[in-house]
């Protein structure tokens, strides 16, 4: 046995598992917090039962076996989907079902490996894919994902920056996406522009968390200790 415990075997791989079960709670939550649909016992899933069900009989973690897929609730649906309009009194809402992939590559992720990625989703019908991975996107993956994004939002994180959820940390004020009615109704309240809005970038960790789009509009609501709650508005650019 191991000092912490743990086999031998599972010794050998088990920081490697420790640090794909935080990113797999991380990649979970943020899926989550966009508005989809989890169970909580699968979001909040234990180490232990991570290696049960996403280990190799050698205790190595099986990345192949670390995919999911999610689909969007009854609120997100219905923040997605445009205002009826004469031309159009039934409009289709702009989210669908996600799909959530470990890749296995430790190398640089080239052109072939996003190629199949992207394939999958559009097959598949997926309406956004999230891919993670050990190493960085090459130049030319980066462009296939680009090319998508008319049919299919295509994102990438790395699994280092799903070690810790930036939205747990104390200093982090809550962020909420507002669906284009609220939009509409802040800007003409207050007699705005769009332009007028402070902005976000769509790099920014948080607006990458919540797959912020551009032209939309996010709710940052902090705490004071003496106005109490308060909340800013950003435009995501």
């Amino acid at each position: 046995m191991s000092e912490d415990g743990d086999s031998p075997v599972v010794g050998v791989f088990g920081k490697e598992t420790a640090r794909l079960w935080r990113a797999w709670r991380t990649i979970h939550e943020m899926v989550q917090d966009r508005g989809y649909e989890l169970a909580e016992d699968e979001v909040k899933i234990s180490l232990e039962r991570f290696r049960k069900q996403y280990c190799q009989a050698d205790g190595s973690p099986n990345r192949l076996a670390m995919q999911f897929s999610a689909r969007p609730s009854e609120a997100m649906i219905k923040k997605f989907t445009p205002p009826p309009t004469p031309s159009n009194p039934d409009p289709a809402p702009e989210c669908g079902t996600i799909w959530v992939e470990f890749c296995p590559e430790k190398s640089s992720i080239g052109i072939g490996v996003m190629k199949k990625f992207v394939q999958h989703c559009a097959a598949n019908n997926f309406k956004a894919g999230i891919l993670v991975t050990f190493a960085t996107l090459s130049s030319q993956a980066r462009k296939v994902m680009t090319v998508t994004q008319q049919y299919t939002q295509i994102e990438c994180f790395l699994e280092e920056d799903l070690l810790v959820n930036i939205t747990h940390h104390d200093l982090v004020p809550k962020h909420v996406l507002l669906s284009r009615e609220e939009k509409t109704a802040l800007l003409k309240r207050y007699r705005l522009k769009e332009t007028q809005l402070p902005r976000i970038l769509q790099k920014d960790p948080i607006a990458r968390y919540l797959g912020l789009k551009r032209g939309q509009v996010v709710k940052i609501i902090r705490n004071s200790e003496t106005a109490g709650r308060y909340a800013s508005y950003r435009l995501c650019v």
